[in-house]
């Protein structure tokens, strides 16, 4: 059974659309914790177009379960989060006029920065995990830059149009599963999960750690954050 990790960014681009102080993503992860989260997952992102510097600073100090910084692999974001010391950071790309991130991070084009950082960071104690598209080579790629950890991009899953395009997807992504533990790294996913989609991914083996947002807090604005990450923890524990 999967950890659920619950982004709670959208609640701060919420908080952004008017730039005041409510709601607060802090308060989102206390829900989220009541509701059953065994982690929380953020985005401080260098154009800070939702989290902010002290809402990852007031989390480290609130959430008493997992806290994962999802960060691109640069410095500015590599001192703040050695200052923090969340207990995980996943290093994702980033570009400013994305609207989400779109694709994994290419670990092969990227590899002596992205081994910086993780040697780094992974030297202060944090686990590291990249967010990668489902292919061998970027897995390899990972293995070699040392991290403990992939989450596997599940976004062409969740995206598909189609029963066939969808179960095309899946059997990639136990495809690659698979070749995630041999290469004896912790098999994490996310992006585009959705309560309707969820539980195919969940029963995928060995994979530890699933980390949704947009979903929970889309069902959260009609059945408040405890109930909607209640019923998606439901849906991954089956």
């Amino acid at each position: 059974m999967p950890a659920l990790g619950v982004n709670i960014d959208h609640v701060a681009t919420v908080r952004q659309a008017r730039l005041t102080y409510e709601p607060d993503p802090v308060w989102a992860a206390v829900l989220s914790e009541l509701g059953g989260a065994d982690g929380i997952t953020l985005h401080l992102r260098e154009d800070r177009r939702h989290i902010q510097d002290h809402d990852l600073y007031t989390m480290k100090k609130t959430v008493q379960v997992k806290l994962n910084l999802e960060m691109a692999a640069e410095e500015e974001m590599t001192r703040i989060a050695l200052d923090v010391r969340p207990d995980q950071v996943s290093l994702v790309p980033e570009k400013r006029e994305e609207l989400t991130t779109e694709g994994g991070l290419d670990v092969i084009a990227n590899f002596d920065r992205v081994k910086q950082c993780v040697v780094q960071l992974q030297n202060a104690g944090i686990e590291v995990s990249l967010f990668i598209d489902p292919d061998r080579e970027q897995i390899a790629a990972s293995k070699n830059a040392g991290v403990h950890a992939v989450e596997i991009h599940t976004g062409r899953y969740a995206d598909a149009t189609s029963a066939g395009d969808q179960q095309t997807e899946y059997e990639t992504l136990v495809n690659v599963s698979e070749f995630t533990i041999e290469q004896g790294l912790k098999l994490h996913m996310g992006h585009g999960l959705t309560y309707r989609n969820v539980s195919r991914i969940a029963s995928i083996p060995h994979v530890s750690e699933l980390n949704i947002g947009h979903s929970i807090i889309s069902r959260a604005v009609l059945v408040g954050m405890e109930q909607a990450v209640r019923e998606m923890k439901a849906l991954v524990s089956i």
